[in-house]
């Protein structure tokens, strides 16, 4: 519920604090007084509707899911806007969007606006029928968890046959297109590192000759050994650091020469021809081991292309199973829910007959599965479609929806915001519909502008919003005051003895309304 609510700076009001209770919190005052304006303050200060008040703030005791937009949530939650240059918003002093503001209160908060649709879906209506059912039934919960995990695998399964259908279409150039790139890899049959080891070769045969031919030249040098040795004995120095030095020359004139003779029979045509090729996979591939692994990953490729109808058969026989399975466990579930229709019907035109209208006819068609079945409520009003019924009738007959829906809810519906849904109906109209918005109210805090008293006596809390001169002023009403107020609604400005005799009368007589 909203706690508190707090508003500043906005068009007639100057600062406004309410401090709320649950059940029904009715609005009245004069034509032109600020109430829809404060209605509208409210909303968006939930992030709603908006506004240019400078700061309009809803303290509320929602339990908010804002682990995964990094909301923290609190025991009391504050949803704020602000309005300066541009608008602001808050969450436990936290800035978000407005399209966050309005996904962490969408499971709480709703604004029934005139033909909202919503609680027409089929998905609500058979949540209703189910809900009932299931308190007589507890097993088809169960049957609803088998039909939504079956309804999941078949079109998971149905996907994956699709997806297999398309490609055989195609499954033949596929085939030759893997072929072709095995091939043209194979054809070279690169190695790791062959490619570097190659152009070290090429680099030896393209100096072999002048390094040779060095070589034969330096090799003059071991001619004078011996002259120098014996020089350095008259000389009486140790030769042996020559002796050494010309040992080691002779071991890498040896070496050299030994690795050219290893590429005597190395064609240096095939050389160049096959590190061309080489080069031509790294060019497309990046290099000798992506090749490789791109070959590998097309071979694993044909080999599923090749095992397609075995793969396709197998999902065909699971895709049939399951849609069997959908088939009788939708059935069961159709079974059900015809049953029960009877009694839903019965019970929504009770309602209906408390809000002063005309049978509802209610029809269970079949239709494609869905995640909740294959079936699909559609309602008639006195065999009217919705979207041709009057709005007072529609209004009525969506408290009527929302009626049976409470009788089986298990926790707090969160908050209704409705504007003025008594305009324009007779004082019997307005009565049914206050007692239908009192039974709500033990499910949901309703926030309501009314200008009958029949529905403002019910409220559980009451506000009087009066203007006096440009300046608006909201003021909650005792006993007392609300006496006079409703008397104001029922005679007008002059109030009448008459008048305030009638409103305590409804007053105290709705004090023992449960």
């Amino acid at each position: 519920m909203i706690e508190r609510f707090y508003l500043k700076d906005y068009l007639s009001f100057n600062e406004v604090e309410l401090n709320l209770t649950h059940g029904l919190v009715v609005f009245t005052g004069p034509s032109g007084s600020g109430k829809s304006i404060l209605m509208n303050s409210v909303l968006s200060s939930l992030g709603v509707d908006g506004c240019d008040a400078s700061l309009c703030e809803s303290q509320v005791t929602w339990e908010l899911d804002g682990d995964k937009l990094g909301i923290q949530n609190d025991e009391i939650n504050v949803f704020k806007h602000i309005k300066k240059e541009k608008s602001r918003y808050f969450i436990n002093n936290q800035s978000v969007s407005k399209k966050t503001m309005g996904q962490l209160n969408s499971g709480y908060l709703r604004h029934l606006s005139l033909k909202d649709f919503s609680d027409f879906e089929n998905e609500n209506l058979l949540s209703i029928l189910d809900d009932r059912i299931e308190s007589k039934n507890s097993s088809i919960k169960r049957l609803k968890s088998d039909y939504k995990d079956a309804f999941i695998e078949h079109k998971k399964v149905k996907s994956e046959l699709l997806k297999i259908e398309e490609e055989e279409t195609r499954i033949v150039e596929l085939k030759e297109f893997a072929n072709f790139e095995i091939q043209k890899i194979q054809d070279i049959n690169p190695q790791v590192s062959e490619d570097i080891e190659l152009i070290e070769i090429k680099k030896e045969l393209s100096k072999k000759e002048k390094v040779q031919e060095k070589i034969s030249e330096a090799e003059g040098v071991f001619n004078f050994e011996h002259q120098v040795s014996q020089a350095l004995e008259f000389m009486d120095v140790d030769s042996s650091f020559f002796d050494d030095a010309m040992n080691e020359l002779r071991i890498v004139l040896d070496s050299a020469q030994e690795r050219f003779n290893a590429l005597e029979d190395v064609d240096i045509e095939e050389v160049l021809n096959r590190i061309e090729a080489l080069g031509s996979l790294k060019r497309r591939y990046g290099s000798i081991e992506e090749a490789i692994v791109y070959k590998e990953q097309k071979k694993k490729e044909l080999a599923e292309y090749e095992n397609i109808e075995i793969t396709k058969d197998d999902l065909a026989k699971r895709e049939a199973a399951l849609a069997q399975e959908l088939k009788v466990l939708a059935t069961k579930l159709t079974k059900f829910r015809t049953k029960e229709l009877e009694s839903f019907t019965k019970d929504l035109n009770n309602y209906l007959k408390e809000l002063y209208l005309r049978d509802a006819q209610v029809f269970l068609n079949e239709s494609d599965y869905t995640i909740y079945g294959k079936d699909e409520i559609s309602l008639q009003l006195n065999s009217t479609e919705l979207q041709k019924v009057s709005t007072g009738e529609f209004n009525r007959l969506r408290l009527a929806i929302l009626a049976l829906k409470s009788k089986f809810m298990q926790k707090s519906g969160g908050v209704l915001m409705l504007d003025e849904i008594d305009a324009n109906l007779s004082g019997e109209e307005s009565m049914s519909v206050a007692k239908v918005l009192r039974q709500l109210s033990k499910h949901f805090q309703i926030f309501v502008i009314s200008h009958q008293p029949q529905l403002t006596s019910m409220g559980d809390q009451h506000f009087l919003i009066h203007k006096d001169g440009d300046i608006s002023s909201v003021k909650e009403l005792d006993f007392d005051d609300r006496v006079q107020e409703i008397a104001r609604i029922i005679s007008g400005e002059n109030v009448s003895n008459e008048a305030k005799k009638f409103a305590k009368e409804l007053l105290e007589a709705n004090r023992c309304v449960s």
